[in-house]
C-alpha cells in the first residue's frame, strides 16, 4: 500500500456535515428546524414543554397511561408526571423482557425563579425577588428583556397560567445594572461577584397609586395583577413563577446556519427525541422517550430523573405483559440526549480540540461527562459505544466524538448516571452548543437535524 492508501484506510478524516448533505437532506433539515423553532418559542419552561408534548401526542393517537391497562404491539402511551415531566412509549412487537430503547432528555433550563414572598418596593420602584435556578453567569442577566412564565394556585383553589412579556404588545421585565460612570468598585470584582444573586431583582414598575401611605407602587402592581389574574399577595406563596429571556428563536449568521434561543439546553434534544418518536410505528423493541425535569439542579425531586416516576411507568407496562421490571431494564439501552460544548475559537484554552465537539459535525457522542476524574459520570463501556457507533453508521447519521473540555478545567453531568444506576446501558449524546447556559445559546441546524436522526435510529435499533 502507498502512504496515501494507508492514510485513507487507517486514519479518521472528519468532515463538516454541511458538505455531506444532499439537496433533499438540506430541505428536510430546514423543515425540521422550522418545527423546532416553533417548539422552542412555545416551550420556555418544563411545564410548557410537557403540555406541548401531551397535545402533540394526543393528536397522534397516544393515550394516557393507567396502571393495570392492557398494552399490545403498536400501542402509543404517555405518562404525564404532574405536568412537569413526561414519558412516552410505542409498544414493540418483542416482549418487554428483551428490553426497551430509550432516549432521555430534560426540559428544564437555567433561569430565575420568583421567591415565595417576592413583591417589594424600594425607592418607589417595585420589584420581584428571585432565586436563580441552575448554573448561570449572573452578570449576563441584567439589562436584557425578560418574561414571566408560570402558574399560580390561588386562594380559592383555582390554578391559573401566567405569561407576560412574549406577545409583541406585552411589557417586558428587566434587571438593572450599575452605570459605568459609578462602577469603579464593581469593575474590580471578579465576574462571579460583579452581580450578586440578591441583586437579581426584577423591575416591575414605578407608578404609584393615588393616595397616602407607604408602598403605593407595590400596591399598584398588585392591583394590576388582581385586575387581570385575580391575584392577592398571599397567592405568591403557592405560585411557581419563573423569569426567562423574552423573545423568539432567531436564525443566526449571514448564512442562517445557526439558531439562537433561550433554553436549547436541553429542549433541543427533547424536541429531537419527540419528533423521532412520532415517526416510529410498530418498532421491534418498545421505544420510550423521556422528558425529565430538574436536571439543572441534580435531577432531584418528584419530577427529576432520580425519582421513581420512570419505574412507575415502565413497571406498569411490564406488569401488563407479565414481565419483571428488572429483566426489562437489564436488557435495555438508553441514549442520554443532552447537549455538549461546541469548540469556541474565542476560548480555545479550555478545550482539548482533538476531543471536543465542533459545530456542523453532527450529533456529539460522549463516552463520559462528569468533572475532573470523571466524577459523576456513567462512563460508557466499549460495547455500549460500539452499539451506538454501529447503529448510527448503519442509519447514515453524521456524528462525532465529544468530551466536556480539558480534564482539570471543570465539567458537568447529565441524566446518564441515573439511567445507568437502573442497570440500563447508557451513552450520552446531543447537540453541540455555543454559549451554553447563557440567556441566548447557539446551535447548528445541521447538528439539530442529525440528533433527531440519531434518536430515530436508536428507537429502531
Amino acid at each position: 500500500m502507498t502512504t496515501e492508501e494507508l492514510r485513507e484506510s487507517l486514519l479518521m478524516k472528519p468532515k463538516n456535515g454541511l458538505r455531506q448533505l444532499t439537496a433533499q437532506q438540506r430541505e428536510e433539515m430546514e423543515t425540521y428546524c422550522k418545527g423546532y423553532m416553533a417548539f422552542i418559542d412555545a416551550c420556555k419552561t418544563e411545564r410548557e414543554a410537557t403540555a406541548w408534548a401531551v397535545r402533540e401526542a394526543e393528536k397522534r393517537g397516544y393515550r394516557p397511561f393507567v396502571p393495570g391497562m392492557d398494552v399490545k404491539p403498536g400501542d402509543k402511551i404517555y405518562y404525564n408526571n404532574r405536568d412537569k415531566a413526561i414519558a412516552l412509549a410505542v409498544i414493540g412487537s418483542e416482549s418487554l423482557a428483551k428490553g426497551i430503547n430509550i432516549c432521555a432528555a430534560h426540559v428544564d433550563s437555567p433561569r430565575m425563579d420568583i421567591k415565595p414572598n417576592p413583591l417589594y418596593e424600594d425607592g418607589e420602584i417595585a420589584y420581584f425577588k428571585t432565586h436563580y435556578y441552575g448554573g448561570i453567569k449572573k452578570y449576563q442577566w441584567p439589562t436584557i428583556p425578560l418574561a414571566l412564565h408560570g402558574v399560580v394556585y390561588r386562594k380559592d383553589g383555582s390554578v391559573i397560567t401566567i405569561t407576560i412579556g412574549e406577545d409583541d404588545n406585552d411589557p417586558v421585565l428587566m434587571v438593572t445594572d450599575l452605570l459605568i460612570h459609578l462602577a469603579a468598585d464593581q469593575m474590580q470584582k471578579t465576574l462571579a461577584k460583579g452581580i450578586e444573586g440578591e441583586q437579581l431583582n426584577v423591575l416591575l414598575g414605578t407608578e404609584p397609586l393615588e393616595g397616602e401611605g407607604a408602598d403605593l407602587v407595590k400596591l399598584n402592581i398588585m392591583k394590576l395583577l388582581n385586575e387581570k389574574y385575580g391575584l392577592i399577595e398571599s397567592d405568591f406563596l403557592s405560585a411557581e413563577l419563573t423569569v426567562v429571556p423574552a423573545g423568539r428563536c432567531r436564525e443566526v449568521g449571514l448564512d442562517r446556519s445557526l439558531l439562537g434561543a433561550y433554553g436549547h439546553d436541553d429542549r433541543v434534544c427533547a424536541y429531537a427525541e419527540l419528533d423521532a418518536l412520532f415517526a416510529v410505528e410498530n418498532p421491534t423493541k418498545t421505544a420510550v422517550c423521556i422528558l425529565a425535569d430538574k436536571e439543572e439542579i441534580g435531577s432531584v425531586g418528584i419530577s427529576g430523573m432520580q425519582s421513581q416516576f420512570f419505574e412507575h411507568f415502565v413497571g406498569g407496562l411490564c406488569d401488563a405483559q407479565g414481565v419483571k421490571l428488572s429483566d426489562c431494564f437489564a436488557n435495555s439501552f438508553c441514549l442520554s440526549a443532552d447537549v455538549s460544548n461546541a469548540f469556541d475559537p474565542n476560548f480555545p484554552e479550555v478545550s482539548d480540540k482533538r476531543n471536543n465537539s465542533l459545530l456542523n459535525y453532527g450529533v456529539a457522542i460522549c463516552k463520559y461527562t462528569g468533572s475532573r476524574g470523571k466524577g459523576g459520570a456513567s462512563d460508557a463501556s466499549a460495547e455500549a459505544m460500539g452499539h451506538v457507533r454501529t447503529t448510527l453508521n448503519n442509519a447514515g447519521v453524521i456524528w462525532q466524538i465529544a468530551t466536556l473540555g480539558k480534564v482539570d478545567q471543570g465539567g458537568g453531568g447529565t441524566v446518564a448516571a441515573y439511567m445507568a444506576n437502573r442497570n440500563i446501558v447508557t451513552v450520552d449524546a446531543g447537540v453541540p452548543v455555543l454559549s451554553m447556559h447563557a440567556p441566548i445559546e447557539l446551535v447548528s441546524k445541521l447538528d439539530c437535524y442529525e440528533t433527531m436522526l440519531a434518536c430515530k435510529a436508536i428507537y429502531l435499533a
